[in-house]
């Protein structure tokens, strides 16, 4: 059965936090991997729905140089659910990709930076994820393959954060916390200002 919802938690977190998390993770879980990340988030592009309301997100990302397209729909918050579709590219094509969107009318996004640092524990991938010159938060991720694993997943996910100390945000608390991102660190990119190579540019990607 194919696994492509992801049931994801999400919450604030200070950096003591995190490194009282990393030593729990070192001796029962197991480091993954670093995920640095670029994005931009065309999901205001497609729908006039507010934070609360958007049931559908494009974006565009690039991890660790490997660019990728994709595409999450169901409702976004705290704690969510959702349908989870990708494709990757080839190393060095972000600029092409952000090339093609434009083309298609996709000119307007919110682009973020954040870096990662990933684990597993107890069968959940934990993302301890860091907003460059922000703040910190986590994500705790199970993929699941039916709706009917979805609750299950919820509540699994939950007593672990429990366990750890961790608090999961509310809905409104994390659409609280994406505005203050968007006011204060996020960026507003816009294709019609766009200039060649402007990614492999800045990023290097």
């Amino acid at each position: 059965m194919e696994r492509n919802i992801e049931v994801e938690l999400r919450g604030p977190i200070s950096l003591e936090k995190i490194q009282e998390i990393e030593e729990i993770f070192q001796k029962g879980g197991k480091f993954k991997k670093n995920k640095n990340r670029v994005l931009i988030d065309y999901s205001s592009s497609i729908s006039a729905e507010d934070i609360s309301g958007r049931t559908k997100d494009i974006r565009l990302r690039v991890t660790n140089g490997i660019p990728e397209i994709i595409i999450k729909t169901g409702r976004w918050g705290g704690t969510d659910s959702r349908k989870e579709i990708s494709v990757f590219t080839n190393k060095g094509e972000f600029d092409n990709l952000v090339h093609i969107f434009g083309s298609i009318g996709l000119k307007k996004g919110v682009l973020c930076v954040r870096n990662s640092k990933v684990y597993d524990y107890k069968g959940i991938e934990f993302a301890l994820v860091e907003v460059p010159g922000h703040s910190y938060y986590f994500e705790a991720e199970k993929m699941v393959g039916s709706e009917s694993e979805k609750l299950a997943a919820v509540k699994t996910i939950g007593s672990v954060c429990k366990e750890l100390g961790l608090k999961v945000f509310s809905s409104e608390e994390f659409y609280k916390y994406i505005e203050d991102l968007n006011k204060s660190v996020n960026e507003i990119f816009d294709f019609d200002k766009y200039e060649d190579n402007y990614f492999k540019n800045r990023f290097g990607l």
